[in-house]
């Protein structure tokens, strides 16, 4: 590929990869704390009241070419994403209160910064939800559709997304609702077809995250998934993001704790240290703190968050060193903390002829704070992903790996959890669709 030295990129790229005009519609999936905290800090950052931080999209740069060629612009600057200003918001939630409303019971931000945008966020008021307690145990909705089948709601929700669709130019679903019980593929799964055999048979291996799903995917729209719940996670899903050209990706977002461990973990592994134990455990006092207290709900985020050690570690190759790792997780809802989540670890690691060591990590965090910036760089390049055609019938969108707890892969890849392989993986993506040359940084080329 050619590295042109003026524009930064081919113009063939920029044929190839469309322009982001018009407006892009964003519907949440539950407007709780990380959708009101999404959405008030876009107006927030909007309005000039505060900076993006956190987010990749709007403060993050891409070195392009040569370390000695001094071309670093802000990704926002090199790759067509939606301008802030063109983002319009709206959403489904199981209870009826404005995103002003829902922002005040969620407590993440304070009132300075709600009040300073309260018409706004007033101004925008949830559909009724797909909801069934069935899934979610801990929740109770009031503001909830009625169906006669599965595939019933999936067809009223099909129809709030035409509406939608035809008052911006494009929209990205996202999940930003609750953890949903554990579940396993199915037949139901399998294909196209039997799932939707499955939606008019009402089948209980359907929760409503795979029929909000089904519903966006069918409208051509892309989907993004937060939560540990298969969702789009399954071959069916797969299946028909690929036909109808809506990327997707998932699953859980990667804010606190996990974080710590995809940075930390391949440092152990980079030095060749072992370690015999790594006990986490978590205090979390809002709405998914309550769900994940029932144990069907945990069981899924459990899966979720056991699974970064094994595939980063490898053990099968290392096994003197992880082998015998001993790991365990545990969620405890604690109402006083609400959203200031804290995340503790102990490690346990050894070194030079098996000498034990320990580290400790207390992180004390803010749930909210943290997935938010996420939410918002997955729906600009899950947009950006469905206007380069190189992406967008791919299906999966392994890229975006980097902000997942279960990053999804295709059938038969292992996932790649390490973070800085993930954000190597990000940028060269967004190089190669821009016609730039991939950076190895090899580094020979300097010793020319």
């Amino acid at each position: 590929m050619s590295t042109p030295k003026d524009s930064g990129k081919t113009a063939a790229a920029e044929v190839k990869v469309q322009p982001a005009t018009g407006k892009l519609g964003v519907m949440t999936v539950g407007m709780g704390s990380v959708a009101t905290t999404l959405i008030a800090g876009v107006e927030a950052v909007r309005k000039g009241l505060a900076k993006p931080i956190g987010s990749l999209t709007q403060m993050g740069t891409i070195r392009l070419g040569k370390r000695t060629d001094g071309r670093s612009p802000l990704i926002k600057d090199f790759a067509p994403i939606a301008d802030l200003n063109d983002v319009v918001f709206t959403g489904w939630d199981i209870f009826p209160e404005n995103m002003y409303q829902a922002a005040k019971t969620a407590q993440v931000l304070d009132r300075d910064h709600l009040e300073s945008i309260k018409p706004f966020l007033e101004s925008i008021k949830p559909m009724p939800a797909v909801f069934d307690q069935y899934y979610v145990k801990r929740l109770s909705g009031t503001h909830v559709k009625q169906g006669k089948s599965k595939c019933d709601l999936a067809q009223q929700l099909r129809s709030d997304i035409q509406a939608f669709k035809a008052t911006v130019d494009r929209v990205v679903v996202i999940w930003c609702g609750s953890t949903e019980i554990f579940l396993e593929p199915s037949a139901v799964h399998q294909s196209i077809e039997a799932f939707e055999k499955g939606l008019v048979d009402n089948d209980p291996n359907i929760a409503p995250s795979q029929i909000y799903a089904y519903a966006a995917l069918n409208e051509g729209v892309p989907f993004a998934n937060g939560a540990p719940n298969l969702t789009v996670d399954l071959p069916c899903m797969q299946q028909l993001s690929k036909l109808t050209g809506a990327p997707i990706c998932g699953k859980d977002f990667k804010t606190g704790q996990t974080f710590m461990k995809t940075v930390l973990a391949p440092a152990f592994k980079a030095r060749m240290l072992g370690v015999s134990g790594w006990y986490s455990t978590n205090i979390l006092g809002n709405r998914d703190g309550e769900v994940l207290d029932d144990p069907e709900s945990f069981k899924t985020k459990e899966e979720s968050k056991l699974g970064v050690l094994d595939f980063i570690l490898q053990p099968e190759l290392y096994p003197d060193l992880y082998k015998d790792i001993y790991h365990k997780v545990r969620i405890n809802y604690y109402p006083p903390r609400g959203d200031n989540k804290e995340g503790w670890d102990n490690i346990d690691i050894f070194g030079w002829l098996g000498y034990p060591m320990q580290i400790k990590v207390d992180f004390l965090c803010r749930d909210s704070i943290l997935a938010a910036p996420i939410a918002l760089d997955l729906v600009l390049f899950l947009d950006l992903a469905q206007r380069s055609p190189e992406l967008k019938h791919l299906g999966i969108q392994e890229w975006l790996s980097f902000y997942f707890k279960s990053p999804m892969t295709a059938e038969g890849l292992y996932p790649e959890h390490d973070l800085f392989i993930q954000s190597m993986k990000l940028k060269n993506t967004l190089r190669h669709i821009m016609g730039e040359d991939l950076i190895t940084h090899l580094g020979l080329e300097y010793y020319d």
